[in-house]
């Protein structure tokens, strides 16, 4: 007696239901902490038995049979790339394609690997990786970047995801760290270490502005606080003298005359600033 099973992968969080009915007969089989799984077209065609290890045995291949995310790695560090091999070796759930030294020869080699996710180094020579998210989603729309850098710099960074990055990462990166971020990566779409995270937060909570130096964007973030110049001297370890001079230069740069001017035209600053970020 034949039946043609109708199979149902839910997913909720982390558990995977698969659903077999058939002559009244229901079989149910859950699976915890299994993703992406794969329908052979063979498993529409089984036939109902007695035997219910005719039926379970194939659905235990079915859910067993995880769909491996295939990562190419583009890192001009040829020190790196036995450790990123020795990494890959102990994961099944991730198959390394190959390790490239350019955006160029990934790109090269595109036609044969097809991979699901790019870990890419942001600074690179020729085609930056961040200027080659272009290409790869030309390539590939639905692919996932993930960039490193040793650079946590906020423009970096933002650079990065504007041009479509799915996660950041800050080497040197460890077996946990990588693989951590593409889990999260997989099942959330982003991937989102908490240094990059509080590099960002304190982008936009500190002020600072390309044309002033490092000094004057300090007492330009204490000045708007409400500081005055003796108690920005205290902070910064310097006379108030010094303070003076800086705030000084401060007014030349903005074209003001007064504190109450510099700090309405930093105000308006601020405010472009972030209408373009």
């Amino acid at each position: 007696m034949g039946v043609t099973p109708i199979f149902e992968v839910k997913l909720n969080g982390t558990v995977i239901a698969i659903v077999v009915y058939g002559n009244a007969t229901h079989f149910s089989l859950v699976y915890p902490n299994f993703n992406n799984v794969e329908q052979d077209d063979h498993v529409q065609n089984l036939t109902y038995s007695k035997n219910y290890a005719t039926v379970l045995i194939p659905l235990i291949f079915l859910i067993m049979k995880t769909t491996t995310l295939k990562i190419a790695i583009i890192d001009n560090d040829d020190a790196i790339g036995s450790i990123y091999k020795q990494y890959f070796q102990e994961n099944e759930q991730y198959e390394l394609l190959g390790i490239y030294s350019s955006v160029h020869k990934l790109l090269s080699d595109f036609g044969r690997s097809h991979p699901d996710i790019i870990i890419c180094e942001a600074m690179l020579n020729g085609i930056s990786g961040i200027d080659g998210l272009e290409y790869f989603y030309r390539k590939n729309k639905d692919l996932k970047v993930l960039m490193m850098s040793h650079k946590n710099d906020f423009k970096l960074i933002k650079e990065a995801f504007k041009k479509g990055a799915s996660g950041y990462l800050i080497k040197p990166i460890t077996k946990d760290r990588l693989f951590s971020a593409l889990d999260t990566l997989n099942q959330h779409g982003i991937a989102l270490e908490l240094d990059v995270a509080k590099k960002i937060i304190d982008s936009f909570q500190t002020k600072s502005f390309d044309v002033f130096s490092k000094k004057e964007n300090e007492i330009i973030e204490l000045l708007t606080q409400g500081f005055t110049y003796k108690m920005i001297a205290d902070k910064l370890f310097v006379t108030p003298s010094a303070v003076n001079f800086h705030i000084q230069n401060i007014y030349v740069k903005l074209n003001v005359n007064s504190k109450s001017e510099a700090l309405r035209k930093l105000k308006e600053m601020e405010m472009q600033q972030l209408n373009a970020a």
